[in-house]
């Protein structure tokens, strides 16, 4: 049986033979270039290959300023976090913040439903990467592929926080390595030094020669906005695997100032090159893909084989983490009270074994809902999970808003990081975040997920809160 093992003791000093590296039990057993890697990749997922072709049509050239506000609000969202993350890293990362500065409820609450959108994230990733792998071999049903998929990243995760990170180090640089060629060779065909079809060589002409910049006026904006959101959720994963780092204030830090470079180059460079080799409104944008018609006007043979290899990595990828940030989330609720006590425990490799097989189970759950009830269940499940992401971003900026004081009343000298024209930032990235919310209730898809995920939200706020009165009522003295 494997041995469990708790929070580490006041006296035990970090790296003795069989105990916790980190001041909060876990293993530190990623190093500075798992981490490095997990802050690249954490920003580009499988929605920024699959889905932003539809962002294109809704949009045309303006969903790049549509990419380049979420890009802004991740930025300033990060930059806070880091702030947080520098003075106090922990594996429970905002929801561990939100409990110390905005109370216990904020910390549950906002914990749970970033657990719940992962877990459910979990089967959307396993269904799409099982598709591409029947695809390839149909001797094998779609459903065991998810199955093998989901098994093979949960022992990866059991086995030690350093195969995750090694897992991660390796599919986050594919999907580095594959956007930075596309964009250097999509360039280099943008200005006719790779010429590959009548397209090719076309330089910046396809920005404004159908119907202009703002082909669908200056208010698709907005739409575009709404579109490729949530293609951005995953970028504060880094600060989850921080705690347990050989470094975490030097790896949360780097990853938090890189964070804009990463999404000018990923996101707006490798958008910017489909707008410019084909005109928006290609059919073969939304039908093929955006990344495989703009390789196919290049003349890369195969394109569409070559972007499936690449979206099954992002897949992969964003399973792995998906699983590991579930897991840690439950693990911190776990320390703090707030989830059962085994997600606390970790075993004798430092790994939260009992925070992983739950989060996983659930996600087992979720895949066969999704093959069971597509349409009712699972869409009820992905809905209310769909506003999450800007639920936990506007967590974020209420956190910090708090936390500045109690960090520069306690241990000033730790706040390494700032965040920029602080408060008056902070004030407009959440005035930001409450717009697109308000602005999603206009929208028909929009306005199914914000009003499910608050239906969510004010149930876990109302259990927390449930919690803290009957904890209130058991600690009040008896007279």
């Amino acid at each position: 049986m494997t041995s469990q093992t708790t929070l580490a003791g006041p006296g035990q000093q970090p790296g003795e033979p069989g105990k916790p590296d980190s001041q909060d039990g876990l293993q530190a057993g990623l190093k500075n270039r798992h981490l490095s890697m997990i802050a690249i990749g954490g920003v580009i997922g499988a929605g920024l290959f699959v889905g932003s072709g539809a962002g294109i049509a809704a949009a045309g050239p303006a969903i790049l300023l549509s990419y380049a506000l979420v890009g802004l609000m991740v930025v300033f969202v990060m930059r806070m976090l880091g702030e947080m993350a520098v003075a106090r890293p922990s594996s429970g990362s905002f929801s561990a913040y939100a409990d110390q500065a905005l109370g216990r409820w904020a910390g549950f609450s906002i914990g749970w439903l970033y657990w719940f959108f992962w877990v459910v994230v979990l089967a959307v990733e396993a269904t799409a990467g099982a598709k591409i792998l029947e695809s390839w071999v149909p001797g094998v049903p779609q459903w065991a592929w998810a199955l093998i998929v989901m098994v093979v990243l949960t022992a990866t995760n059991l086995v030690s926080v350093g195969s995750y990170g090694e897992f991660e180090f390796w599919f986050a640089g594919i999907k580095v390595v594959a956007i930075g060629a596309f964009v250097v060779v999509g360039l280099l065909a943008v200005f006719g030094v790779l010429p590959g079809s009548d397209h090719a060589g076309s330089g910046l002409a396809h920005l404004t020669d159908t119907g202009g910049f703002f082909p669908e006026g200056p208010g698709a904006i907005l739409t575009g906005v709404l579109m490729v959101v949530f293609s951005f959720m995953g970028s504060e994963i880094v600060t989850l695997a921080a705690g347990e780092s050989e470094d975490p204030r030097r790896a949360v830090s780097k990853a938090t100032n890189s964070v804009i470079w990463r999404i000018a180059i990923f996101y707006l460079g490798s958008i910017f090159v489909v707008l410019t080799l084909l005109p928006w409104n290609d059919p073969s944008i939304v039908e093929d893909g955006s990344y495989v018609a703009a390789l196919n006007v290049i003349g890369i043979p195969h394109a569409g084989q070559v972007m499936d290899v690449i979206v099954l990595t992002a897949v992969l990828s964003c399973l792995n983490s998906g699983l590991y940030t579930a897991s840690r989330m439950a693990f911190s609720l776990g320390q703090r009270g707030d989830a059962p006590k085994a997600f606390s425990t970790v075993n004798k490799r430092g790994v939260p074994q009992a925070a992983i097989l739950s989060s996983v189970v659930f996600g087992f759950v979720a895949v066969f809902f999704n093959y069971q009830w597509p349409d009712t269940v699972f869409a009820f499940l992905l809905n209310s999970s769909g506003a999450v992401a800007l639920f936990v971003w506007l967590v974020i900026c209420f956190t910090q808003l708090r936390m500045r004081g109690i960090i520069l009343r306690e241990s000033p000298e730790k706040l390494v990081v700032r965040m920029w024209l602080f408060p008056y930032l902070t004030w407009a990235t959440i005035a930001m975040i409450s717009f697109v919310l308000v602005y999603m209730l206009t929208d028909d898809a929009g306005r199914e997920q914000v009003l499910l995920s608050l239906l969510v939200a004010a149930l876990v706020v109302a259990v927390s809160l449930v919690r803290d009165a009957r904890s209130r009522k058991a600690a009040a003295p008896v007279e």
